[in-house]
């Protein structure tokens, strides 16, 4: 194992400070091991006040029990100096007289004074804020891991941004837990520097009278003196570093430093600045307070309110020249537009208009751009640009989602409350406004920030307006995908495989198959769930088939068969697939009712028939329930394709394959025969 120069340099700090403890040192080291025990302390306090957040401090912790270390052995060196030499260096003797300046009871008041503000008020304050952060931090853990998954399942973030963010929400708990004990160490820090204070003054009063022979009045000034300093040099870094502590553990994530945040903050309006400074300037007229005193406060903030309210101005004519090009939300359009039907269209009322917008905090877009590209992954190709826009006919709290023009689905939200979804067992305390989950239409309730962290303790999924519009949104263009798949769509993706396979695209088309026969194919595919991501091997299948059939329902079957393995682990949930298969009679009956015409095969089963099919079929998806398991519906595959068209009205998420669609190594149960 190889030791690094800094490495090196901390742990010789550390075997220091042993040795400090035991080891007498000599006056002029005393001085410059105070000196350096300011400068770290400053140097805390600085880092604490330009961190954003407080993990990019995250090791203040530990570096806090380090320097308290350090600091309280140089307490025992310059009391043994203190007590031994009557000379504690030449820094304490400074500090000392400066302090002191020829009145020593003055001055251990005011060192007094300093010990107790540390000690009652900084440290105090500390101590408390450590512990509820470390409390509240544990408590929200669950919360914010639900809305991590909440964001990954909405495709908003990937699995290394999950990641990313986990590890964070750890690290937070863990810091926030250290700093609980570690603001321990500050308080006892300050009680010990109380005591070693008294026992420096006692003892070396007793000393000076007792072992160097001199007058008490003497002694006393002497041990004043350098008690004084000593206490000084000690509780100044003690001080910077216990206001570091309260800065760190009271530090909320923010894009700036704390200098810019205050000055940002409390400067944000100009106008009360103005009051403040008229209320000071009648506070000298009418008052006895002498006008010297108030009239330049006053005039110095009435001109620092004037600098202010110029700058806002200047700031926000900068924004309004850069915006005026792009194109804002409530923008008017031009008549022509309006013929123009969007394929997807994300329209919302007024009162949702902080969702995308991004000046407000809106990150709808974000959200949009992240879903394309998970649906991108997932189906097989890309997604139309979806059209956001508000809709002023529209409730201000509504939205709707629209395809080629039609209303698909419409929701509504409440931006100040969180879809809270119950894990099955309701907890009473949990009150909020009823509804229902859009993307799933599970029962909800919108409930308010203050019950958020009780429902989140009780097990209940809680997500904000913007994931429940973004989950909506995916679920919603998974169903309608093959509505969404046109020959612009699929022509993007022929060019696309042509880069990688260009003899495999041109021995499919335009000789064997059109852009448009294509598409159909593909749509078949959608229809069903079957990704068309690996293009290369649904090229293959129709390169070999499409000499044979031109029917899309029957190139669909083959390229089906061809990605056996894709669907077998779509629909595979375990080690055992359980299936529900169509009796042998069915089947004949299915085979004999196809009517084949020139414009295609369909099935002309008769109703009676149809429907026993489908009522027993709804009995036996209920034994599924018992399994755990998804419903599946296995047949032949000269009439899988016709079982199909049988369940998708009333069955539409229920897969329906056929025996050249399973990988043989998997095992297959059937629980029920129709």
């Amino acid at each position: 194992m190889t030791i690094s120069t800094r490495d090196l340099s901390v742990l010789l700090g550390v075997i220091m400070i042993v040795f400090m403890l035991v080891i007498p040192l000599p006056g002029f080291l005393l001085d410059f091991l105070i000196i350096i025990n300011i400068l770290i302390a400053l140097m805390v306090l600085l880092v604490a006040m330009n961190a954003k957040e407080a993990l990019e401090f995250s090791v203040f912790p530990t570096l806090l029990l380090i320097v308290t270390l350090f600091r309280l052995a140089l307490n025992v060196s310059t009391t043994r100096s203190i007590l031994s030499n009557g000379n504690g260096g030449e820094v304490i003797e400074a500090f000392g007289d400066f302090v002191v300046g020829g009145n020593a009871l003055v001055g251990f008041v005011v060192f007094l004074i300093l010990v107790l503000i540390q000690f009652l008020v900084i440290t105090k304050g500390s101590e408390r804020v450590s512990e509820v952060s470390a409390r509240f931090t544990l408590d929200a853990m669950p919360g914010k891991q639900m809305a991590i998954d909440a964001d990954l399942n909405s495709g908003m973030i990937d699995e290394l941004q999950a990641r990313t963010r986990r590890q964070k929400i750890q690290s937070e708990a863990d810091f926030y837990g250290a700093m609980d004990g570690a603001s321990k160490f500050v308080k006892g820090d300050a009680i010990a520097g109380i005591i070693i204070v008294i026992i420096n003054l006692i003892f070396g009063m007793i000393i000076g009278v007792v072992q160097q022979g001199l007058p008490m009045a003497d002694s006393v000034k002497l041990y004043t003196l350098l008690t004084v300093g000593d206490g000084l040099v000690s509780q100044i870094p003690a001080l910077l570093i216990s206001v570091a502590t309260g800065i760190i553990v009271t530090r909320s994530t923010s894009d700036g430093n704390l200098g810019e945040d205050i000055i940002g903050q409390l400067s944000r309006t100009p106008l009360l600045v103005m009051i403040g400074a008229g209320a000071i300037f009648l506070l000298g007229l009418f008052t006895a307070i002498p006008d010297y005193v108030t009239i330049p406060v006053a005039a110095a903030a009435a001109f620092f309110a004037w600098r202010l309210t110029r700058t806002s101005k200047a700031t926000q004519e900068e924004v309004a020249v850069e915006e005026a090009p792009t194109e804002n939300l409530r923008s008017s359009e031009s008549v022509i537009s309006l013929l123009n039907v969007d394929t997807i269209e994300f329209e919302f009322g007024y009162g949702l208009i902080p969702l995308a917008d991004e000046a407000q905090g809106g990150d709808l877009l974000d959200r949009v751009v992240m879903i394309r590209r998970q649906l991108a992954l997932e189906l097989g190709f890309v997604l139309p640009t979806v059209r956001i826009r508000d809709h002023l006919q529209l409730p201000p709290n509504h939205y709707r989602i629209k395809i080629r023009g039609s209303e698909m689905a419409t929701g509504e939200l409440l931006l100040d409350h969180y879809l809270a979804m119950s894990p099955g067992v309701d907890d009473p305390e949990i009150q909020g406004i009823e509804t229902v989950e859009p993307a799933f239409g599970m029962p909800a309730l919108w409930i308010d920030e203050r019950t958020r962290s009780r429902a989140e303790m009780s097990g209940y999924t809680v997500v904000d307006p913007p994931s429940v519009v973004a989950t909506h949104l995916t679920e919603l263009l998974k169903k309608h995908a093959a509505d969404l798949l046109g020959r612009e769509e699929t022509k993007q993706l022929v060019d696309h495989l042509k880069e990688s396979h260009p003899i495999l695209v041109d021995e499919v088309t335009p000789q064997l198959l059109s852009v448009g026969e294509l598409q159909k194919v593909f749509v078949q595919l959608l229809k069903e769930k079957i990704s068309i991501r690996n293009l290369p091997l649904i090229f293959e299948t129709l390169a070999d088939y499409a000499t044979v059939t031109k029917d899309s329902d029957l190139l669909a079957e083959y390229v089906r068969q061809a990605l056996a393995r894709q669907i077998t682990e779509q629909v595979l949930q375990g080690d055992v697939l359980h299936v529900v298969t169509v009796s042998s009679e069915l089947e004949m009956d299915i085979q004999s009712a196809i009517q084949k015409t020139e414009f295609g095969n369909y099935l002309a089963l008769d109703p009676d028939k149809a429907t026993r099919f489908i009522e027993s079929l709804n009995e036996l998806t209920a034994e599924f329930e018992r399994y755990g398991a998804q419903p599946i519906v296995l047949a032949s595959p000269s009439i899988r394709m016709f079982v199909r068209q049988l369940t998708e009205r009333y069955f539409p998420d229920v897969p329906v394959l056929s025996y050249n669609e399973l990988i043989p190594t998997i095992e297959v149960k059937s629980i029920g025969v129709i």
